[in-house]
């Protein structure tokens, strides 16, 4: 059986073991594939793993012997699914892998903002706290989270974990979810609710059509003065220019984003220049462990498809 990866790279796979995907079949990694070249690389292949590389319905009619295809992430947009589920090939995924790396991403983000360690720690370097007359030192005044209210906005896997997060931090917990969630650790109220009542919003639902920039000026206006916000779902959800204007103006506190627009993030991307922002470079999935589990569950997917017991399918 032949397996082709068209994104190694961006999974480094260096780091993990491969040693489950050997063992089912002949593996071809290529660190990137050009668009172009696509078409090229699905001819022969029985499987065939991608992260970031699409797949349209035309670079599909043309791999005759695949027999799956394994989205190494949970999202599976960059897969034509329909086109997929037309020609008979299972497209699977890898469901709720990060989603422990991903909830400390959103605390990391939540507690430099509310604490300042970093900012802290460069400005004692430079002599602030030295000079100062008493024993203790601070320029932003640190926010507490107990009590504070945390409305996270998708109710799946990832939501309830940041949610349970929360709680034990004291934070009183509202969700929003298009469907009930009877698990989620919180309130499931109206999103106009959630965004009344929130001292701190997490975003963790899918990109859709109908989500895309959700978050704008109309939505920021009705938050709380100083809100702040956390994206580590995805950048299609937030309309950048706005929370730009929304940290200049004040309005948002501060906006912790793991994703952008745009990846890699664009040099004239607002958020670069907007006070009180923080950004990661879509890297809160990327622990060893999370990466790891990407491949093992990949695996089972393709030995489930092989023994006609098929796993995680999307379509």
């Amino acid at each position: 059986m032949q397996i082709v990866v068209l994104d190694a790279k961006t999974l480094k796979v260096e780091e993990l073991d491969l040693s489950p995907w050997r063992a089912l079949g002949t593996l071809s990694l290529y660190d990137r594939t050009d668009p172009a070249l696509v078409p090229q690389r699905l001819r022969g292949a029985d499987v065939v793993l991608t992260n970031k590389v699409k797949l349209s319905a035309d670079a599909l009619k043309g791999a005759a012997s695949l027999k799956m295809i394994g989205v190494l992430a949970t999202g599976y947009d960059v897969v034509d699914v329909k086109a997929a589920r037309a020609l008979g090939i299972p497209v699977c995924n890898v469901p709720g892998y990060a989603a422990g790396g991903v909830t400390e991403s959103v605390f990391a983000f939540l507690l430099e903002m509310t604490r300042r360690t970093y900012q802290s720690t460069a400005r004692i370097r430079q002599g602030a706290w030295t000079a100062c007359p008493e024993f203790c030192w601070w320029e932003r005044t640190p926010m507490a989270l107990e009590g504070k209210t945390l409305g996270v906005v998708g109710c799946g896997a990832i939501g309830s974990r940041v949610a349970a997060v929360g709680r034990a931090f004291g934070m009183r917990v509202l969700g929003y979810a298009r469907h009930e969630h009877p698990a989620f650790p919180g309130k499931q109220v109206p999103l106009e609710e959630l965004l009344a009542a929130s001292d701190v919003i997490s975003l963790h639902c899918p990109a859709t059509a109908e989500n895309m920039g959700f978050i704008n000026a109309e939505t920021i206006e009705k938050m709380k003065d100083g809100a702040l916000l956390i994206n580590t779902a995805r950048g299609s959800l937030v309309n950048e220019m706005d929370v730009a204007a929304a940290l200049i103006s004040g309005k948002l506190g501060g906006y912790g984003a793991d994703v952008v627009s745009r990846e890699p993030i664009d040099i004239h991307n607002p958020l670069l220049k907007a006070p009180n922002c923080y950004l990661t470079g879509h890297s809160a999935w990327a622990t060893v462990e999370a990466r790891q589990k990407i491949v093992d569950v990949t695996a089972d997917s393709i030995r489930g498809v092989l023994e006609d017991k098929p796993v995680n399918v999307v379509n």
